[in-house]
């Protein structure tokens, strides 16, 4: 829960987990003390509550602690105060601990830890926790951390096995094993995957009874559906529910290729090469197309190859497509998410430029058409790639970030000292901030810029978008802002999603000379 008044700021609410009485709405603090809680978990008895707590300036991705209390003590008083319950993990301060969950049968504690340098499955008890499942990939689903609920395993109810999954060369993994016995590791591991008629991409399991599994799944193909499989029957998937009935041929639709890039620093980077298609069109004139690369938001998240129209809508009209897993992303590991620890602005900017190049030179994407685009710390990367690379021709923002001291002095609780691990210590470092800030620095811009901007934006405000646009009309670079009225941080309606698609066509198809775009809407590009 969070208590503060109205006129509190956002970011001094104060934490705690509390118990509810639904009977007549009382509440009981149950823990109390540090900045965050999350994954509140009973045991099967319900006689202890175990729970991931963290404090500023860490993010969950970072340090946590996992920590467990009874809930009355033996003499019927209450102890809520955090430091006085049991610490299960995370005693070093330094790694990152998330999703327990009790067994169902045994009443052990699982729980996920990257102590290994990848987020794997550990079991509470005896004198040290033990690793169970050891797997060079990471457990807990896509961006861990960043939403309340999520649980990367749980536990078939009927017999106890475990079934959990994890990424592995783009395509989720399922695995079912036997985890029953306490003093053992897992055994009898079987896994699925694209193989046995999975989904590729897998972000929720929820086992029912009888060995049945359902699926929150997708593709690159197939939009994000629930689907219903039993391990033990030979039969496909079936879909019981998907979250669009539109489909298309696979005339048009482009599958992606995970590919491994250098980059800075004589290390490595990865994303998603989807390369055109759209077998009514052939190009005749041209001998690699242009290329749009991808920057994710977060910026510690990470790309997916689940179905996205968005991605079609560029490689069936001719474009190439590079979804970037840039430094810091999830589901490589924590030594490569911890890439872009005080590198924010540098590496992920790297990465980009490295991608293109990399494309580019094996003549699958024209250099001298190279474009990028991304959303908010997406926004940021592509703001800072076009101010202190010259790489792209041409890029689109929409709501980045383009100053980031003022990023770090009003933003919400949760992420109010994020900056703190990817920049440095703010005001202590301000001016690490201002080297970083492409806003400080727009007299480098040099190529054009479509800028996309909600109007009721209080992430990024729309002054920051202002302030970019009249310093590339000031300096005659071909650019264009537009508002959208009644739009905040994301774009909701269904109307201006679409328009900023045409809208970003349209730029290129201007910036780049492109003539007879089938559909391309009309727009006006300032010093153009």
């Amino acid at each position: 829960s969070e208590e503060g008044g109205g006129a509190t700021p956002s970011k001094d609410v104060v934490n705690e987990i509390v118990a509810l009485r639904v009977s007549d709405g009382s509440m009981t603090v149950v823990a109390t003390g540090n900045d965050f809680y999350s994954n509140p978990r009973l045991n099967p008895e319900e006689t202890e509550l175990a729970y991931v707590t963290w404090n500023h300036p860490n993010m969950p991705w970072d340090a946590t602690e996992l920590r467990v209390r009874p809930l009355a003590n033996e003499d019927g008083q209450d102890d809520a105060k955090t430091s006085n319950h049991r610490l299960v993990a995370g005693h070093d301060g330094d790694t990152s601990v998330i999703q327990p969950l009790y067994h169902p049968h045994t009443g052990m504690l699982y729980y996920l830890s990257d102590q290994s340098g990848y987020y794997n499955l550990y079991r509470a008890g005896g004198a040290r926790p033990s690793s169970i499942l050891p797997v060079d990939s990471d457990f807990g689903g896509t961006s861990p951390g960043w939403t309340l609920g999520q649980q990367g395993f749980r536990f078939l109810p009927d017999d106890g096995r475990l079934v959990a999954h994890y990424p592995r060369d783009g395509r989720s993994v399922l695995l079912v094993a036997d985890v029953r016995d306490p003093d053992k590791p897992a055994v009898d591991i079987a896994r699925y995957d694209t193989h046995h008629g999975l989904p590729r991409t897998i972000s929720d399991v929820v086992p029912g009874s009888h060995g049945t599994l359902y699926l929150l799944g997708a593709g690159p193909a197939t939009p994000p559906a629930i689907y219903r499989w039993n391990p033990s029957s030979p039969s496909s998937p079936e879909i019981l529910r998907s979250s669009s009935k539109v489909t298309f041929p696979d005339s048009l639709l482009s599958t992606p290729t995970r590919i491994e890039f250098p980059t800075s620093g004589g290390l490595t980077s990865f994303g998603y090469h989807y390369p055109p298609k759209n077998d009514r069109y052939r190009c005749t004139t041209e001998s690699s197309p242009p290329l749009l690369v991808k920057a994710h938001g977060g910026p510690t998240s990470c790309a997916s190859t689940a179905y996205d129209p968005s991605i079609q809508f560029w490689t069936s009209r001719g474009f190439s497509v590079l979804d970037v897993d840039y430094s810091g992303s999830t589901g490589y590991g924590k030594d490569y998410r911890r890439r872009l620890r005080r590198r924010w602005g540098v590496a992920d900017v790297d990465d980009v430029c490295a991608g293109a190049a990399f494309l580019a030179q094996r003549g699958l994407a024209d250099p001298q058409r190279s474009c990028i685009d991304g959303r908010s710390a997406g926004g940021f990367t592509v703001l800072g790639a076009l101010t202190f690379r010259d790489v792209f021709r041409a890029g689109t923002s929409s709501y980045g970030i383009g100053d980031l001291t003022a990023l770090a002095g009003d933003t919400h609780k949760f992420e109010s000292r994020y900056l703190d691990g990817l920049v440095g210590r703010y005001p202590e470092e301000e001016e690490l901030y201002r080297q970083r800030s492409p806003i400080e620095h727009v007299e480098k811009l040099s190529c054009p810029v479509l800028i996309l901007q909600g109007e009721e934006d209080r992430v990024v405000p729309p002054n920051q978008a202002r302030k970019m646009h009249e310093a590339l009309l000031t300096k005659g670079i071909p650019t264009c802002l537009k508002v959208y009225e009644g739009e905040q941080h994301g774009f909701r309606k269904a109307e201006n999603i679409e328009d900023a698609l045409d809208r970003e066509l349209a730029f290129y198809g201007k910036v780049f000379g492109m003539e007879g775009i089938p559909g391309v809407m009309e727009i006006e590009v300032d010093n153009l």
